[in-house]
């Protein structure tokens, strides 16, 4: 049986901690000073893998077989040497978003800036660009960045009974889907709205923060945009703006779901883009329990004055009646009843950027 860890990927490294009967326990970390923006489990071999930015060595990726007592480089994902961001600007890898894995084993897709998907077949050893994604018409002129310089992929969602059916989440450009493995793609952005844009409405140069899908039923999706919160029921085709009536979850970086549950859905507010700070500088968790219509705030025991922190988008996870997530500023909170209460683990971590359990 594997046992409960959780995995933080920090500007200073990889931290971990470990249930055990009296709670969670910080028990290691690796990576000491090396931003690590990814963190997870392989779902099929229990390998742990770590997405660094090395200020001077730029993106690597490392996995351990045995929980971080020992650590393999795996191949980094490269850009053909004819590949252009823009015409006469050669595309070369900045930052790795993501890591989401295949239902056949040894499947792995990785989310990068300047906007390309990669996938390996042989567990890491070797990397491809997903070309027709790379080459869609959109993307030239399209796509651009969010807050970054360049358009960056950030969510893969995996269709959890076809291994030729996921979708990809970009910032900005919007969400994208295969049914085919990549041999071609669909824009699924009708609903959505970029308020930041001459026309809101524009097919492509939307800017979905980050997308789920529910395991038990994969058509129901859900979004934390830059304009509010949006759910599709019907496997994105059209998506429908669910953002609270007090508007305070308008903008925001992450969203937690039911997995089993389809109109269970749990987000972090921020304020605004300019300022990126908690909702009245108070930290809070905003649920939802019929799929938008309503919303309810869980305050009890997070910080209610004086509190900057965020939650970056892939800060929160979701495990049953167990939740977790990671701040802007290096806070770390818990619960374990689906957020109606909320307990501190350390008020003096990194800025966290990912939050995972094992």
């Amino acid at each position: 049986m594997n046992e409960p860890y959780l995995l933080l990927g920090t500007a200073k490294g990889l931290i971990i901690y470990k249930k055990s009967g009296s709670g969670w326990k910080y028990v290691g970390d690796h990576f000491l000073g090396i931003p690590v923006s990814m963190a997870l489990r392989d779902p099929h071999h229990g390998h742990w893998w770590v997405c660094l930015d090395h200020r001077h060595w730029g993106p690597k990726l490392q996995y351990s077989t045995d929980r971080g007592a020992s650590w393999i480089e795996a191949n980094t994902p490269k850009y053909p040497d004819d590949a252009e961001i823009k015409t006469g600007v050669s595309a070369t890898l900045r930052y790795v978003w993501t890591l989401a894995f295949g239902l056949n084993p040894g499947t792995i897709y990785v989310g990068t800036e300047p906007g390309g998907l990669f996938v390996s077949h042989d567990s890491g050893k070797q990397f491809s660009l997903v070309k027709t994604l790379w080459d869609h018409p959109s993307r030239q002129d399209h796509w651009f960045g969010g807050g970054r310089a360049h358009a960056g992929i950030h969510s893969i969602v995996m269709d959890p009974a076809d291994e030729n059916h996921y979708y990809v989440g970009i910032s900005c450009a919007g969400v994208f889907e295969t049914c085919d493995n990549g041999v071609s793609w669909q824009v699924r952005n009708q609903g959505l709205r970029a308020d930041y844009l001459p026309n809101p409405y524009v097919e492509v140069g939307q800017d979905p923060h980050f997308i789920l899908a529910c395991k038990a039923d994969p058509r129901v999706m859900w979004q934390q945009n830059h304009c509010g919160i949006f759910r599709s029921v019907d496997a994105g085709a059209q998506w429908t703006d669910v953002t609270d009536s007090s508007e305070k979850g308008r903008y925001g970086f992450t969203i937690g779901i039911d997995q089993e549950d389809p109109l269970k859905a749990w987000v972090v507010p921020a304020t605004s883009d300019s300022q990126r700070i908690a909702v009245d500088k108070s930290l809070f968790v905003m649920h939802t329990k019929d799929g938008g219509e309503s919303w309810e705030e869980q305050r009890e025991g997070l910080p209610q004055r004086n509190c900057f922190d965020i939650v970056l988008r892939h800060a929160l996870d979701i495990r049953a009646d167990e939740m977790v997530f990671g701040t802007s500023g290096g806070s770390l909170f818990v619960s374990e009843n689906c957020g109606v209460s909320w307990k501190s683990l350390n008020h003096h971590l990194p800025r966290i950027f990912s939050v995972r359990f094992t």
